[in-house]
């Protein structure tokens, strides 16, 4: 795939099948920071808060992190982009919120 196909994979995914099937994206990446805050507050002893924003970055460092073993798949290029471009919406509308 070039750098074109994965943009317009990534753009296919997170607008028409992966919307539809988890729902806004900082409903469901601020659910995702809640629980892995609780989780990490649990375990380290310390209060970790863990926003919308940065779920987005953490999944794109997770598939960034896939990029170092194993054999090459386009999909950790194509699901990266897609966290990096979510995480960007994410924080220019609650920006635009807070205005």
């Amino acid at each position: 795939m070039n750098k074109k196909e994965i943009l317009e994979k990534a753009i296919n995914l997170i607008m028409n099948d992966r919307a539809k099937q988890h729902g806004d994206i900082i409903v469901n990446h601020g659910n995702i920071g809640r629980l892995w805050g609780a989780y990490l507050s649990n375990k380290l002893r310390v209060k970790v808060d863990i926003k919308a924003e940065d779920v987005a970055m953490l999944l794109a460092l997770f598939k960034i992190g896939r990029t170092q073993n194993g054999n090459h798949t386009d999909d950790n290029y194509v699901d990266g982009s897609a966290y990096l471009a979510i995480g960007g919406e994410i924080v220019n509308r609650k920006n635009k919120d807070v205005k």
